[in-house]
């Protein structure tokens, strides 16, 4: 690997690192990208390229796996759990769990509490996979959402 390969590989990790740090703020892919000191273009397919899905996509998903353990580990609301994780709206919260999921929050809070295993074990198999890693979820109902 060359030493320029390299360094473009850090500086998405560290725009990857901001997005798992701070996936609650509101981000976008201006402010990414100059963590990584690129274009936004320029981010958005480095980002596709190295980490198989684009940067809104991986910020939805870490957004939606931590809501997820909050709905079974936590009593609090759809809602507040929908604000705390960082989606502004609770009609967006939802179609965006739904897509990743499989099923609406309130159905996957019913499943119940986490059973006891090493936490390790259970992020890994309550990973959402994502149907269509290709394509991230718009914010607005019926648009696909671009790079």
């Amino acid at each position: 690997m060359s030493r320029a390969t390299e360094e473009s590989n850090r500086r998405l990790l560290r725009a990857r690192d901001a997005m798992d740090r701070a996936y609650a703020s509101p981000l976008d892919v201006p402010t990414l990208a100059r963590i990584a000191c690129v274009s936004e273009a320029h981010f958005i397919r480095t980002f596709r390229a190295a980490f198989g899905e684009t940067p809104n996509r991986y910020l939805q998903r870490r957004r939606v796996e931590r809501a997820m353990f909050l709905l079974r580990t936590t009593d609090r609301s759809v809602t507040d759990i929908c604000m705390d994780v960082g989606f502004s709206s609770l009609g967006t919260f939802s179609r965006v769990f739904r897509d990743v999921v499989g099923e609406p929050p309130s159905a996957y809070r019913r499943r119940g509490p986490l059973p006891p295993v090493p936490s390790c074990f259970a992020m890994a198999w309550l990973r959402p996979a994502s149907a269509a890693p290709d394509r991230a979820v718009s914010e607005k109902r019926g648009r696909p959402a671009g790079p």
